[in-house]
């Protein structure tokens, strides 16, 4: 069972919620430790007092505030947990608000509340269904470690979720951090989409959002275990100068095609590639525009010659007609 890394109740209008809290996310980094390579002996840290120059025991140390330097304030953690504000013992909900209202930046680490006892169970359930009809989040304050901070509670399947937050003047302006003004053609816009089609999914499942830097860590450990040649190291490719961003663009499709096609495309699970948008040449539009314009005298030319041949043809064919009815003789009464 996880440990318990504070107890404490919520605090939702006058109905409070007694919990534990517990963290939400397991470590399985591979952790080293520092040895002296010569015999392979354990180097350790010591904590030693300046002043008596011999080393403590954690019975010893407390905190203090170096108000000057020739002045340090004790501060134990009894005098922490007595402090005179309503967060010291309980989460206090502030307001409840679209999570999209949030900007992630400012979201940290996750916590499992757990109730506190079958005292508990109801309110806690209470709250809980109350935030998943609501679709909203609630935005709490607490304190921890000595100082206040600003939370956010939200549900996860049947359990809430703390996470820490950032205060708002915790958080950097990035326009220091922008690149310089430049212009982008609709045609980059359209590609740098189709490349995110073709990249989509729906969901995080698979080898390529496994942790590959530990399993390759272990491999490492365990071929020096077993006395026996590392394991070859595929060389990275080394991201080139982008000079047409057009054709990264559509290399990277293509790239994103052919992987898709390996990794059973068939199965429905990934989005459809989409081709690019052509790019059209100024150059193209003006020859077909001068070809156009070429192509419609002809065909003036041509009508007319046509009506003057129709009319000529017309003609002798009256004057035949005319002979023919002049030479014919009058029938006798």
């Amino acid at each position: 069972m996880p440990r318990t890394v504070w107890s404490g109740a919520i605090s939702f209008g006058l109905v409070t919620v007694p919990i534990h809290v517990q963290s939400a996310r397991e470590d399985h980094s591979i952790r080293f430790h520092q040895y002296h390579l010569a015999d392979m002996g354990r180097v350790r840290t010591r904590k030693v007092c300046e002043v008596e120059d011999r080393e403590l025991s954690n019975a010893e140390i407390g905190k203090g505030y170096e108000y000057s330097k020739d002045l340090v304030i004790p501060i134990s953690d009894e005098d922490l947990s007595n402090l005179p504000l309503p967060t010291a013992k309980a989460i206090e909900i502030e307001a409840f608000v679209p999570l999209r209202s949030i900007d992630p930046l400012r979201i940290g680490e996750g916590y499992y509340l757990a109730p506190d006892g079958q005292v508990a169970a109801k309110p806690y359930k209470l709250l809980r269904q109350a935030l998943a009809r609501s679709s909203k989040v609630a935005i709490a304050k607490y304190a921890w470690s000595g100082r206040e901070r600003l939370g956010l509670l939200r549900v996860r399947e049947d359990a809430i979720v703390l996470h820490a937050m950032r205060w708002p003047d915790e958080i950097r302006d990035p326009s220091e951090l922008l690149p310089p003004p430049v212009e982008l053609s609709e045609e980059e816009i359209d590609g740098a989409l189709a490349l995110m089609d073709s990249m989509s999914r729906e969901d995080l499942d698979g080898p390529e959002f496994q942790d590959a830097y530990t399993e390759a860590v272990a491999k490492i450990i365990e071929a020096k275990r077993e006395d026996r040649e590392l394991p070859a190291v595929a060389e990275p490719e080394k991201p080139g100068q982008v000079l047409d961003l057009m054709a990264a663009l559509t290399q990277s499709v293509e790239k994103a095609r052919s992987s898709r096609g390996e990794s059973g495309h068939a199965e429905g699970k990934h989005a459809d590639v989409h081709e690019l948008p052509k790019k059209k040449s100024a150059a193209k539009k003006t020859t077909a525009k001068k070809t156009a314009a070429a192509k419609k005298p002809t065909a003036a030319k041509k009508t007319t010659a046509a009506k003057k041949t129709a009319a000529a043809k017309k003609q002798p064919a009256k004057k035949t007609a005319a002979k023919k009815s002049s030479g014919r003789r009058p029938r006798s009464a």
